[in-house]
């Protein structure tokens, strides 16, 4: 709530300033479960001062979102949804002069990246760009720079080295892959026991299917699962989402749809079944507990799979005082080197502004 309120405030008073009933603010969400929920709070704010906004993402019919958004000032999206009410000309973006990206790196990263391009540049070419997220990559950066000019940085504690919620106790076991089962198993034992049975805990797998064949796993050893990933109808999404953050269902089994910015009350133990791809979608994963004050506990399943991740790994604990296994510090210090999109590992970042030197031959 807190970050909706940081640019949801300033966004609807440059509405309200305006004096425009035109679209003005688009906000730009990478799932449908942040767009909804950055869409509640944002519709009791343009509801206090008269204003209308509307949230745009798939997985639903179109013709509401089509006929509501007529009527709105502020639009939060997803990039799909939004580039086909686009496309069919049922939504302009002329007007939008104060765009907001939510989860900037995720935005800016292979996959989004050219349907960001696309909608930017259909917006206002004098809009205030506002980029909002907790974790921060050079390369992201570098990208991100194209979209703005003269950028102020505001940055919250330190950014420039990847870091976690120091209130988050943070374990880490190195273990055989074909042990997952069992462990999962015996850590919700130790972790749902006597006054601690009702704790909410969020189970992070990789792939959809992983996250499927473990809800199956656990619905047979008894326990109640609220599943959240991207096989199931949105309306699924969204009765499970809903399930766990009222409490009605204290586990939640869930990819990476629910590691971003998602604001679920009382998390009190994040489980890392998968290790992310990659160390910045770890620290978002174990930052859904911890959370306004609140203390809570991060437990990852390492294994040899994910060695090429270790130093990064390892980086994150030390920076947030956490103990690093000596299991973990056998695979060695070793950081796996971002590649590029196009040229891979053989990709070398050089100043493609500076001048070539003439050499010449005998």
């Amino acid at each position: 709530m807190s970050l909706t309120l940081g640019f949801g405030i300033p966004a609807v008073n440059h509405v309200v300033k305006s004096g425009s009933q035109d679209l003005k603010v688009l906000v730009i969400s990478p799932t449908r479960e942040l767009a909804t929920q950055t869409y509640e709070n944002m519709k009791e704010l343009t509801d206090a001062v008269g204003l209308h906004c509307v949230c745009i993402y798939g997985g639903v019919p179109k013709e509401s979102q089509r006929r509501e958004v007529k009527r709105s000032q502020c639009v939060i999206a997803t990039p799909g949804r939004l580039l086909d009410l686009i496309q069919e000309g049922s939504i302009s973006l002329k007007q939008v002069d104060y765009l907001i990206l939510d989860e900037a790196d995720r935005m800016l990263e292979k996959g989004f990246e050219e349907d960001i391009k696309n909608i930017v540049s259909q917006t206002n070419a004098q809009r205030q760009t506002l980029m909002f997220t907790a974790t921060w990559p050079r390369e992201v950066r570098d990208l991100a720079s194209t979209f703005m000019d003269q950028p102020a940085k505001v940055s919250i504690g330190d950014r420039d080295e990847l870091s976690a919620n120091k209130s988050i106790k943070q374990i880490v076991e190195v273990i055989d892959p074909r042990e997952k089962k069992t462990k999962l198993l015996q850590l919700l034992d130790k972790y749902l026991v006597g006054s601690k049975k009702h704790d909410r805990i969020l189970i992070f797998a990789l792939y959809k299917k992983e996250a499927a064949r473990v809800e199956r796993d656990l619905t047979y050893h008894g326990y109640e699962v609220a599943a959240l990933h991207g096989d199931l109808s949105q309306a699924q999404r969204t009765q499970a989402l809903d399930s766990f953050k009222s409490g009605k269902c204290n586990l939640m089994l869930a990819t990476d749809v629910a590691a971003r910015g998602l604001d679920i009350p009382n998390v009190k133990v994040v489980i890392n079944l998968t290790f992310p791809l990659t160390a910045e979608d770890y620290v978002h994963r174990i930052g859904r507990t911890g959370r306004a004050g609140h203390t809570g506990i991060a437990h990852t399943l390492f294994t040899i799979e994910e060695k090429h991740l270790a130093g990064a790994l390892m980086n994150v604990l030390r920076a947030a005082n956490q103990p690093v296994p000596d299991e973990l510090l056998q695979f060695g210090s070793y950081t796996k080197k971002k590649t590029h999109s196009a040229y891979g590992a053989f990709y070398k970042d050089v100043d493609m502004h500076e001048k070539g030197k003439k050499i010449k031959f005998d």
